[in-house]
């Protein structure tokens, strides 16, 4: 796939400049601590008091924690960085030197700067879900494996859609990096479950800031709560937005004047 190929070339390049500031890796791994500590504590703290929280024991949130901790790298690692990098390439009017390129554009902006260090938090998620599974002390089946996988390459296809239409905006707006920051702040709510939030933001977490498809799913197929609708619906929202990305993407695309126009 052009995608993927496209994405190793950009870890390669991504991987031989952050070589040059080594310290970035000890950064990034305080950084992931401190995360993993807050939220360890957040835990610790709650079952101190209670034995389920919303219907969900101590395990089955240690497996939201390390979904969130691999959704964040998710978005860390290739997303933020390159609809960042993107956003900026408009506002100088060097989009340029992308759109002449002959891959497809849409694809190059998406995958053109990756921050290697954020794969630490992919490596922590892992880490916590493989113990988090074995104090669960259930087997994963085929048939929850796939659950998994499926729910979490659409929460991840669902969160780029969303950060594309947001980027794409630049075409008309000079500034919306706050935007994106909003969006980073409202992320670290996926640490709970969806559920245990008042109906309004349960709303907002899930359709307006869909948060929940990032993390509550996929937690819940691994902790066996995961319906076949809500995966349906998953995946048929993880297509409708990033159709609708694509669109957006085109129109800004026609909308753009860069240095040589």
């Amino acid at each position: 796939m052009t995608f993927l190929r496209l994405l190793g070339v950009f870890v390669k390049v991504g991987a031989l400049h952050e070589l040059e500031y080594r310290v970035n890796f000890y950064i990034q791994m305080v950084r992931s601590g401190i995360a993993l500590a807050s939220g360890l504590t957040g835990l610790s703290i709650v079952y101190s008091h209670t034995e389920t929280l919303g219907g969900w024991r101590q395990a089955e949130l240690l497996v939201l924690l390390g979904v969130y901790f691999l959704g964040n790298g998710i978005i860390g690692l290739v997303i933020q960085p390159s609809m960042q990098r993107f956003m900026e390439d408009v506002r100088q009017g060097t989009l340029d030197f992308t759109l002449t390129k002959p891959e497809d554009a849409q694809i190059l902006v998406s995958v053109r700067q990756v921050a290697v260090w954020k794969a630490v938090d992919l490596i922590v998620g892992g880490v916590i879900i493989s113990i988090a599974l074995v104090q669960l002390e259930r087997q994963i089946g085929l048939a929850a494996g796939l659950s998994f996988t499926l729910s979490l390459i659409a929460g991840a296809a669902i969160i780029y859609a969303f950060w594309l239409m947001l980027a794409t905006m630049t075409f008309w707006f000079v500034k919306i990096d706050n935007i994106l920051v909003i969006f980073q702040s409202m992320y670290t709510a996926g640490r709970w479950p969806v559920g245990m939030y008042p109906a309004w933001l349960r709303v907002t977490l899930t359709f307006l800031v869909p948060v929940a498809f990032a993390t509550t799913v996929p937690a819940e197929a691994l902790a066996g709560r995961l319906t076949p609708e809500v995966l349906l619906g998953a995946v048929t929202l993880a297509v409708v937005l990033n159709c609708m990305a694509r669109a957006l993407w085109s129109v800004g695309v026609r909308h753009y004047s860069g240095a040589s126009a």
